[in-house]
């Protein structure tokens, strides 16, 4: 799942998507997400589109990587070819177009799998020490995933919890707004799951924002309150 705010300050606030799917049916499924510098995500994705449609003389394009590992390595590099091509020199100037990335997806014959890929072009693997990756905005939505992510959730009780997730880190932060896309893919189905779009008014996320809201409430009046120690007891007698 996906938030699509990008913002250059508070007065410049617009919606753009950040997932790209590739699709070729009984072959492959791959999904994109992206965070950072819009022109440097932009980029990527239309160079990885394009060179999918070159000549076969080149180096293998998105569709024709052998694996998934290939493929992460494919968008790894072009992701740092983009931020190469667009800073100038020094240090400061490429952190300017720094993005980070989480490609995942199937191949057949193969196991899904899911990487992310930071602006270096360096990345790393999911597996069962490290089940899901966020990349953006994290620190707000990154406890409800910590606390209730269970390996054997439906698609169904993991989109309440995505819901859950963004919805707590846009309450604490102006940079990660609606609408979200989202999708789900099945393990060997490959072709593109069940997917779309969940606008911000759309009455389900309203009453999973909502209930979250009053059960936290509820959580915390429940708690026992603080017994402050009497004077005495933290100072002790004479």
């Amino acid at each position: 799942m996906s938030d699509t705010r990008t913002n250059a300050g508070l007065d410049n606030v617009s919606t753009f998507r950040k997932m790209a799917i590739w699709e070729e049916t009984g072959e492959r499924v791959i999904t994109l997400l992206s965070a950072g510098n819009l022109a440097t995500t932009q980029a990527v994705i239309s160079l990885l589109e394009e060179r999918g449609k070159a000549p076969a003389d080149r180096s293998p394009s998105l569709l024709e990587t052998p694996s998934l590992f290939q493929t992460a390595r494919l968008v790894a590099e072009t992701l740092r070819e983009v931020i190469a091509d667009q800073s100038d020199e020094g240090q400061l100037a490429e952190s300017t177009f720094n993005a980070t990335l989480i490609v995942g997806g199937q191949i057949a014959g193969s196991e899904p799998r899911l990487f992310m890929i930071y602006p270096e072009g360096n990345f790393i693997e999911a597996g069962s020490d490290t089940p899901f990756f966020q990349i953006g905005e994290i620190k707000y939505g990154r406890p409800i995933l910590v606390r209730a992510y269970d390996a054997e959730m439906s698609f169904e009780e993991a989109m309440r919890l995505l819901i859950v997730s963004f919805d707590s880190t846009l309450k604490a932060n102006l940079t990660v707004g609606g609408p979200f896309d989202f999708h789900f893919y099945e393990t060997d189905s490959l072709q593109m799951g069940w997917h779309g779009r969940i606008e911000s008014d759309d009455p389900y996320f309203q009453a999973v924002s909502k209930r979250w809201g009053d059960a936290l409430k509820d959580a915390l009046e429940s708690l026992p309150n603080f017994q402050a120690p009497s004077y005495t007891d933290s100072v002790g007698e004479d």
